[in-house]
């Protein structure tokens, strides 16, 4: 099993949660909140507002979001979800973990002693040079107070 570290659109409560949910797409068990351990530009962009983390560490926020254990196949379907290698990266990064889900497994959470763990993280390093300069945020709710709601796949042109 591997970790990752959701912070866009695959939240519990966002447009495309759906999808680790989904046990014909592999199996994700959700482990709890965190945080990236240094700071990143999250960024709202395109003309279907997807929340995109750019790969530039320590510019931005502490990027908010969640915690999956997921299987070989569930880690397969998100790289090609995510467009891997092409749209994002996947990438190995620190997270804080703020709130761990299983108690049972807190010697796990807390293997570290600064409570860090390594998670995938799914962001790109090939984007447009003035995505630099939209908003940054911290965390990404689609019907947040931004107003730039989220375009489904199946909804684009």
């Amino acid at each position: 099993m591997a970790r990752v570290f959701v912070y866009g659109t695959l939240k519990k409560g966002q447009p495309n949660y759906k999808h680790m949910i989904n046990t014909a797409k592999g199996l994700a068990k959700f482990q709890g909140r965190g945080r990236t351990a240094e700071k990143y530009p999250l960024v709202i962009a395109g003309k279907y507002n997807i929340p995109y983390m750019l790969n530039i560490p320590g510019t931005g926020h502490h990027v908010a979001g969640e915690i999956y254990s997921v299987d070989d196949q569930m880690l397969q379907f998100l790289d090609e979800f995510e467009c891997c290698p092409d749209m994002y990266q996947r990438t190995l990064m620190r997270i804080e973990v703020v709130e761990w889900e299983e108690k049972g497994a807190a010697g796990e959470a807390r293997a570290a002693a600064d409570g860090v763990v390594e998670c995938f993280v799914y962001s790109t390093a090939t984007y447009p040079p003035e995505w630099v300069g939209l908003p940054y945020h911290d965390s990404y709710d689609s019907s947040g107070k931004h107003g730039l709601s989220y375009v489904l796949r199946e909804s684009r042109d």
